[in-house]
């Protein structure tokens, strides 16, 4: 019998500029627009910028946020109900006007925090930590909030600096909780600012859902450590895992078979045709594309998808297991 439908809730955690709204949105892309709802959480900010300023808080420190609304919030989406959202505007540090919001099929939550309490984090189908190495976090914090948001490169340093206590006190310790952790990095030898376009990816797979079978596909030319697109049991944090290895210089076509066999594991119906928009990011005013991207974003649908199917929000998918 089928069950009572209702929204398939991902959750996304980074610190600020580990690739989030990126990723989000390729998720929707493939999804589908239409049937997308994304949610900030940093919306919840308790205080604007100038607040926070005055008293010495991080917005990554939980009593800098409204975690208990976001808490009440978040059960309504899952149960298929509107909230009136807060909204928080990055590039003046300000609140707006609050904004109604009826929840689609999926509904993308990324934030700091969205991992920070139990019950959160039992509403979430999927649950995925970005976990960029630091240097590079850093390049990308600086390159977009100079971009985007106004400050200096000498105060977005700054910031990072009197941030870490909270983020290594209150960001970091949510990778624990995560069914996927994301690590795109830089080839050895090639530096932070100088890595866009060829950066790898590490995918953590724990065994908290169910992930697609990827051995078949790398079994004819083999797992070893020259080839680009790698997959190997390990142990992350004392407990057994899957780590899928894609390398940012992957044979175009030999990243379009995994995507193709990603993709023939999606179900069918209500899907919208195969979009020619995932893997792609936002370099000053240019449009870059990964391959390494391409196939995160797609590994991330496939999961919400597979929830969807569990609750009869979507048939006919083609397990494959």
């Amino acid at each position: 019998m089928m069950r009572v439908k209702r929204p398939i809730l991902l959750g996304m955690v980074g610190d600020s500029a580990s690739g989030k709204s990126t990723l989000s949105r390729g998720i929707a892309e493939i999804l589908g627009p239409e049937r997308v709802t994304i949610i900030c959480a940093d919306d919840y900010h308790k205080y604007d910028r100038k607040e926070r300023a005055a008293l010495g808080i991080t917005p990554l420190h939980p009593d800098c946020n409204y975690l208990d609304v976001l808490e009440l919030d978040l059960e309504r989406l899952r149960n298929g109900q509107p909230i009136l959202k807060p909204v928080y505007d990055h590039s003046t540090g300000t609140f707006t006007r609050p904004e109604y919001v009826r929840p689609k099929d999926f509904v993308i939550v990324d934030g700091l925090l969205a991992f920070y309490t139990r019950r959160m984090r039992q509403l979430y189908d999927v649950k995925v930590y970005l976990d960029p190495p630091e240097p590079l976090r850093w390049v990308w914090k600086v390159r977009r909030d100079v971009a985007k948001r106004g400050y200096t490169p000498e105060q977005v340093m700054a910031e990072i600096e009197r941030r870490e206590p909270d983020a290594a006190r209150f960001i970091r310790p949510q990778r624990a909780y995560a069914d996927i952790v994301i690590r795109f990095y830089p080839p050895d030898g090639v530096p932070p600012e100088l890595a866009d376009g060829c950066l790898n990816v590490r995918l953590v797979l724990p065994p908290t859902i169910p992930h697609p079978d990827l051995s078949l596909l790398l079994e004819p030319r083999g797992n070893g450590p020259g080839r680009p697109i790698r997959l190997k049991l390990a142990r992350d944090e004392g407990r057994p895992v899957d780590i899928l290895e894609v390398d940012g210089h992957v044979d175009a076509a030999e990243a379009e078979e995994l995507e193709t066999y990603i993709w023939s594991h999606l179900p069918t119906d209500g899907l919208a045709p195969r979009p020619e928009r995932i893997g792609f990011y936002a370099f000053g005013h240019e449009t870059r594309h990964s391959h390494p991207l391409a196939l995160t974003q797609l590994l991330i649908a496939y999961h919400m998808l597979y929830a969807a199917y569990q609750v009869g929000l979507v048939e006919n998918i083609p397990v494959g297991r």
